[in-house]
């Protein structure tokens, strides 16, 4: 059984501990809930997920009346970016928004604003992902069926902050982004002021599994 690397993650979790505290907003500060999501990344690139053995008997005992996230990420819709397994965190722990290309509208800021305002959520991370199918048709720009090019606009600032390069482009627009949500939104923004809430953008390997905070 493959005990390292992320390839194996999904393998030897029957033999790990479960978290020693179930991790909420009311008990974490900004900088601490940041550490356990990178923490689990961490997790997830050594092939020691803990977060499967918890997920069935906190479903049952914890869920059916209130979630308690203590982190929220807006991440694109990918199917390649599983974003609890790639923090290792259970159920009820992230609060979760997906649309291609991870950009921000005012749905997704509603989204997010009751996470932080509602649900006290620590951590808003803004999560791109290499390979961004999304991020690389908004750069050529062609003509797509239906409503696809909708997503075009939003991610064009990044485009034309960083030029054609996809990797460049997919960094510049979670950056863009995660700017937006704490400019934009004086509910994040106040939180942020406050030292209630800490937004971050970050991008997702999908080749190796690491997750990377972009300065």
């Amino acid at each position: 059984m493959q005990r390292s690397g992320w390839h194996g993650s999904g393998l030897g979790w029957r033999h790990c501990r479960v978290h020693p505290a179930d991790p909420g907003p009311g008990t974490l500060t900004p900088d601490e809930a940041f550490k356990a999501m990178m923490d689990g990344n961490q997790r997830y690139l050594d092939g020691q997920l803990q977060s499967p053995n918890e997920d069935l008997s906190i479903l049952k005992a914890k869920t059916a009346e209130k979630q308690e996230p203590f982190a929220a990420v807006l991440s694109c819709a990918d199917s390649r970016v599983p974003v609890e397994f790639v923090f290792d965190q259970s159920i009820r722990h992230l609060f979760i928004v997906r649309i291609a290309g991870n950009i921000t509208t005012p749905e997704v800021t509603a989204s997010l604003e009751y996470g932080v305002t509602v649900l006290g959520t620590k951590v808003l991370m803004v999560l791109g992902h290499g390979s961004c199918g999304a991020v690389k048709a908004a750069i050529e720009g062609k003509a797509v069926p239906g409503q696809i090019s909708a997503i075009y606009a939003p991610i064009r600032p990044a485009v034309d902050a960083a030029g054609p390069d996809l990797n460049a482009v997919i960094d510049a627009d979670a950056k863009i982004q995660a700017a937006l949500l704490s400019q934009a939104s004086p509910i994040i923004a106040e939180a942020v002021k406050d030292g209630k809430l800490k937004v971050v953008a970050a991008r997702y390997d999908i080749a190796n599994g690491k997750v990377s905070l972009l300065a």
